[in-house]
């Protein structure tokens, strides 16, 4: 039996209809989880048979394939034993929108953002005449983009928790993170419990109480920060990327993350927050009883703190090592406190996207083209641009916005069909004629395109595109910038980011570990769409043809057949 924990209800009850079978699937006659992944298995393979009494789903936020591959011979903990288990370094967040909320919203669902509808971080929303977070419900009276009212509204699919639980009311669907939309995301509609790290400590959804667990971690976070603690030591396979890299006029590439007493902005910004987020999920495993008893439960968790590094600091100097340093080694306790509690579990780690480092560093490092994107691609600078070409105002004084790195940019309300064609031919030609353009599309073009299939790797740019892309919520025209394009202008905290199109966004590794599983490491190219179908034959879970955009991955040897299901 499961030892007593905090009944919690549903945030929403209503489930999506059954899922249409995708076009390209259809005129080929089957699903894409009806063909397994060939993977170089052993012949005996070592998996206990039984499912697993939990899933230990494990997002590592801004874990580039790159990062991986430049830092896994150094790993010693949580990292490394993952490492023995199956290991698929070419895994895809296949779409162009390679942001946060999109990249965790394929994880547990299978399928691509173009079904997910968390298309971007934050889109423009004419209903309401401005951005909408991902993860919000604009509809509450007290939300708004930057201080939202958190909420699964917007996804517009289930997750495998959400289907778990519909199979067996009695599994438990369980996430904690550093970031609201990362959980939101991964744990779905019908979450037993959610937290994330907000300012000083960590918040569920709204109504919701703190469970007893929730609130001894925020105590304990808190103790810590109150008191302070000297800088995080660098291993000695760090020192040679500690040099300072000079940006305007700071310098990133020597912080070892000294946290001064009561500074909660910084701590959440550190590889602390990682510490304490998978401390959290070790406290939930003992309140909830997850993976103690005859049901499979889901445990998501997703650490943020190398999205933090990564945006404040660039990849490669000894920050970014540091973190991976830390974050191994948080991973390494989660791993332990599970096999401590005798708990059979199934891991899988990876992450919602990729990212590059600063261009400044870039360039010292032989990549010249790496520059900053250029202001006059902002959405206020095209929407004065696109007003002085056509003579065409908004009662709003903008005519275009733009809602985050992903490229969407939608066009403002009560424009007439005629005004609104006049713009985006405007907006096209200007578009085509900037030297940091790759590529720009119409949402009517990108409609027209079969949703692709096949290996990830090959697909074009606007194949890559419409992965990303929704009627309802896209903007009116996606652009896309050139390879080594990276927005937003430096401060200190904030030097590089993600959401290109680019592999260097959307390659990212996928590892799954079970005690007793023959490892294999497998260079096919795979998909973060791929993982839902995975576990789900994992444990048994069968779902109508056309439930996943991904395929079933024969990850032991032995499920073979159960992903031909």
């Amino acid at each position: 039996m499961r030892p007593a924990h905090l009944a919690f209800t549903s945030v929403a009850s209503i489930f999506c209809l059954p899922l249409a079978v995708p076009a390209a699937a259809q005129a080929a006659g089957h699903s894409a989880q009806t063909a397994p992944v060939a993977a170089a298995a052993p012949a005996t393979p070592a998996t206990p048979a039984d499912k697993p009494e939990l899933i230990l789903a494990i997002s590592v936020d801004q874990f580039s394939a790159d990062l991986f591959s430049q830092y896994r011979q150094h790993f010693t903990g949580g990292l490394a034993r993952l490492t023995t288990g199956a290991v698929f370094p070419q895994g895809f967040q296949s779409h162009a929108a390679t942001e946060t909320c999109p990249g965790h919203s394929t994880l547990l669902t299978g399928a691509h953002p173009s079904r997910t509808g968390i298309i971007a971080n934050n889109w423009y929303d004419p209903s309401v005449d401005r951005v909408v977070y991902c993860a919000e419900d604009e509809r509450d009276p007290e939300s708004s983009a930057k201080a939202p009212v958190v909420s699964n509204l917007h996804l517009n699919v289930p997750t495998l928790g959400d289907l778990m639980k519909k199979a067996n009311p009695a599994a438990m669907n369980v996430a904690v993170s550093g970031k609201d939309r990362a959980a939101v995301m991964m744990s779905g509609h019908d979450a037993d419990a959610a937290y994330w790290w907000l300012g000083n400590g960590f918040a569920t959804y709204k109504g919701r109480p703190l469970s007893a667990a929730a609130s001894a971690q925020n105590a304990a976070t808190r103790s810590l920060i109150e008191g302070g603690a000297p800088a995080l030591q660098a291993p000695q396979w760090c020192e040679n990327v500690a040099r300072a890299v000079p940006i305007k006029n700071f310098t990133i590439g020597t912080e070892r993350f000294p946290l001064k007493a009561g500074d909660f902005k910084s701590f959440g910004r550190t590889p602390r927050v990682d510490a304490a987020t998978g401390e959290l999920a070790v406290r939930l495993v003992d309140e909830m009883g997850l993976g103690q008893d005859e049901n499979t439960d889901v445990l998501s968790v997703s650490f943020s703190a190398t999205d933090y590094v990564g945006h404040a600091y660039g990849h490669q100097g000894v920050e970014m090592c540091i973190q991976l340093a830390q974050l191994d080694a948080s991973i390494g306790k989660l791993l332990e406190a599970l096999d401590e509690r005798g708990i059979d579990y199934v891991a899988v780690l990876t992450a919602d996207h990729g990212g590059i480092d600063a261009p400044e560093r870039l360039q010292l490092q032989g990549y010249p083209s790496a520059q900053r994107i250029d202001p006059a691609l902002s959405s206020e600078a095209l929407s004065a641009v696109a007003s002085k070409d056509t003579g065409i105002t908004a009662a709003s004084g903008q005519l275009l916005y733009g809602g985050g790195s992903s490229g969407d940019i939608w066009l403002a309300p009560g424009l007439s069909a005629k005004q609104q064609k006049k713009v985006v031919e405007a907006l096209l030609k200007r578009l085509a004629a900037h030297p940091q353009v790759e590529a720009a599309y119409t949402a009517d073009t990108l409609a027209k395109v079969s949703p692709p299939t096949g290996n990830p790797q090959d697909w074009t740019l606007i194949q890559r595109v419409r992965a990303s892309f929704d009627p309802e919520r896209s903007g009116q025209v996606l652009v896309m910038t050139k390879r080594g394009v990276v927005p937003g202008d430096p401060q200190p905290g904030y030097t590089a980011t993600h959401g290109s199109p680019w592999d260097y966004d959307r390659r990212v590794p996928i590892l799954f570990w079970r005690k007793g599983m023959a490892g294999f490491e497998q260079p096919n190219p795979v998909q973060t769409v791929d993982i839902a179908p995975t576990l789900a034959a994992t444990v048994g879970l069968e779902q109508p043809v056309g439930t996943w955009d991904g395929q079933c991955l024969d990850i032991d040897g032995s499920q073979a057949d159960t992903c031909r299901r």
